[in-house]
């Protein structure tokens, strides 16, 4: 079990590969450079902001049980340690935000992956489904997709699918108040709630 010291050094290397555009940058599918590129630039232009808050939010694009399984990988991907983990940060309605907007061919790959990830974990854990496994199994499991040089011959599905999925969970979370302000000590330059525009006179 990593310490939270070690977290906290994980996540900070993490902002600073999505700062450099470093996230993603081994081979991938098409598909997973597209949905990459879009999540980062809707979590810099914070686009899905008032989408994620609302109080009634329901997913326009997963379906409920895509939607917990999603909010079930990003919390793995970023769990909670002394801040506040991605599910907490609502990292899988972003996603959702995204998949909404991204092609229909990435949409389908997306939703193959997530497939995918519960029909892996039925022979390897002998559990039904992947929410059905231990932490520890399901784990295992990304760990196994995320090795470099895939010495456990996992399928590029599942890896591809792995792939997208950190990116847009790093790409989320870190562009929230949490992610920023209280993990990294952000002062506000960086995550702004709102474009505030032009506040000279002669402008407005």
């Amino acid at each position: 079990m990593a310490t939270s010291e070690h977290s906290d050094i994980g996540r900070r290397q993490a902002i600073r590969a999505l700062a450099s555009g470093a996230v993603a940058a081994v081979a991938s599918a098409s598909w997973v450079e597209s949905v990459t590129a879009l999540a980062r630039q809707q979590a810099h232009a914070h686009a899905a902001s008032a989408a994620i808050v609302a109080q009634n939010w329901s997913p326009r694009t997963l379906t409920a049980p895509q939607n917990d399984l999603v909010v079930a990988l990003t919390e793995l991907i970023i769990p909670e340690t002394d801040t506040p983990g991605a599910r907490v940060t609502y990292v899988n309605r972003f996603i959702d935000h995204v998949l909404t907007d991204a092609q229909p061919e990435v949409r389908a790959s997306f939703a193959r992956g997530l497939t995918w990830i519960d029909a892996r974990s039925r022979p390897l854990f002998k559990s039904k489904h992947f929410l059905g496994a231990s932490p520890e199994q399901q784990t295992t499991l990304l760990t196994r997709l995320s090795a470099e040089g895939n010495p456990n011959q996992e399928e590029a599905t599942g890896r591809d699918f792995f792939q997208a999925i950190k990116s847009m969970t790093i790409n989320g979370y870190y562009t929230t108040e949490t992610g920023l302000r209280k993990e990294l000590g952000d002062n506000g330059q960086l995550f702004l709630p709102q474009f505030q525009g032009c506040d000279h006179k002669e402008h407005q």
